[in-house]
């Protein structure tokens, strides 16, 4: 069956948060001293690979509901940098959170733009669908894609997590598309392929740095006929 409508994750998969130098300049520690490359590094880490040894014991129950609500998003990833920042000054982890709410570090694949072409010219429509506790339109519009994505259904407006099936569900009547003829686009087996449950197609590509992945998204719409 031909596919009619594409949902795309949105983190790992069109975009990748990519944090270098500026993303600590101007932060000090506690005794007035930069914020090193080693401290950058754990800092990272606690937002790429999770929090680990790094979260609070008191916060970890919310962990799993951080994609829910914009209040518990920010509460458990602020403790989580400060207890791996040690001595980082007050306001750092503060800072560093909002930074990474812009859209300054966050970099599309290098086939991100013809990859939504693409699916524009072949008359599909998308809806990105992302476990996330905040707007992403912005980071669309500050690479002037904004007209390339029908929709947005997100976690934490919608109230549901993927791989619930009700997230997909969702996003494919938004877009009008029974969901036998949706093909999604992800980086998670689990999360993302929760999609398979409603009968819709799915294609994995790797979350790699953005200057190691060049094609997957192209490759994965050119499997089901989207792309050339």
């Amino acid at each position: 069956m031909a596919v009619r409508g594409v949902l795309l994750d949105f983190s790992g998969t069109l975009f990748r948060l990519e944090l270098g130098a500026a993303w600590v300049r101007g932060l000090t520690n506690v005794d007035g001293t930069p914020v090193t490359e080693a401290q950058q590094a754990t800092l990272l880490a606690v937002f790429t690979s999770g929090p680990s040894k790094h979260l609070p014991a008191e916060h970890r129950a919310a962990w799993d509901r951080r994609d829910l609500d914009a209040d518990t998003h920010r509460t458990v990833y602020l403790a989580a940098m400060r207890a791996a920042g040690m001595d980082v000054g007050p306001g750092v982890a503060e800072t560093l959170y909002d930074r990474i709410l812009g859209t300054e570090y966050w970099q599309p694949y290098p086939d991100t733009v013809a990859a939504l072409k693409a699916i524009k010219a072949a008359g599909v429509p998308i809806a990105v669908v992302s476990n996330i506790a905040w707007e992403i339109a912005p980071v669309f519009a500050a690479h002037g894609l904004t007209d390339l994505v029908d929709e947005y259904v997100l976690s934490y407006v919608e109230g549901v997590m993927k791989p619930d099936a009700k997230i997909f569900q969702t996003a494919c009547e938004r877009i009008g598309v029974a969901p036998e003829h949706v093909l999604m686009i992800g980086d998670d087996l689990v999360a993302d392929a929760g999609a398979t449950a409603l009968g819709c197609r799915f294609e994995r590509v790797e979350p790699q740095a953005t200057n190691v992945r060049h094609d997957a998204l192209l490759t994965a719409l050119r499997a089901h006929g989207l792309a050339a």
